[in-house]
């Protein structure tokens, strides 16, 4: 999940004063206390709170599955570590983070929640995973729904997964029913057999 508005950015080292990001301390919303529920979990039947739940992930711990990260980036935007929803991106995927505009989309919206909808992929092993999910929030005062595929890949050198873009959901299989024989009752109820009723077009 990303605000975008293709403005190229740098995709260099992420540093802040000369010190590496990943285990900074992470930034803490005033409204967000380690006690309460993660803001990923307020529509879960598991009602994990910010401290069992995403937190660690925020001040440095690795995500173990592309689950975990997209947990963690939702909550990321709940509490406004911009910091962390930058350095989760794949390097490939970072020339067109803004974040003015993530910043300004992530304190003007409640965040309502995550269902995770779907997983593939991102097994121990896995160089890939996939995450359905859809993210509510509200913004100007109309609660909305975001609905998405994201793809994830494991960068072997730092051990992490990371978020590398939406993909395409895929589409509901296509399941052909057993067509009767021409000699049996159409299905149509019509007491004809098939093959004098519906049948006569197949």
């Amino acid at each position: 999940m990303r605000r975008q508005d293709r403005k190229r950015k740098s995709g260099g080292a992420l540093r802040r004063s000369g010190v590496p990001l990943w285990g900074r301390p992470a930034y803490r919303d005033p409204m967000t206390d380690s006690a309460s529920i993660c803001p990923c979990r307020q529509t879960s039947a598991q009602q994990l709170t910010f401290a069992e739940c995403c937190e660690p992930y925020l001040k440095g711990k690795p995500a173990p599955t592309p689950e975990a990260l997209m947990r963690s980036r939702y909550t990321a935007y709940a509490v406004s570590d911009i910091d962390y929803l930058l350095e989760s991106l794949a390097p490939e995927a970072r020339y067109d983070f803004d974040r003015k505009s993530v910043t300004h989309w992530s304190k003007s919206s409640q965040w309502n929640g995550l269902d995770i909808l779907a997983l593939e992929g991102g097994a121990p092993g896995d160089q890939e995973g996939f995450v359905e999910f859809n993210a509510h929030f509200t913004t100007d005062g109309k609660k909305q729904t975001h609905r998405e595929r994201s793809r994830f890949r494991f960068d072997a050198e730092s051990g992490r997964w990371l978020f590398v873009e939406q993909a395409n959901r895929k589409a509901a299989p296509v399941v052909k029913e057993k067509q009767p024989g021409r000699n049996d009752p159409c299905t149509c109820g019509s007491g004809l057999k098939y093959k004098k009723c519906c049948g006569k077009a197949a």
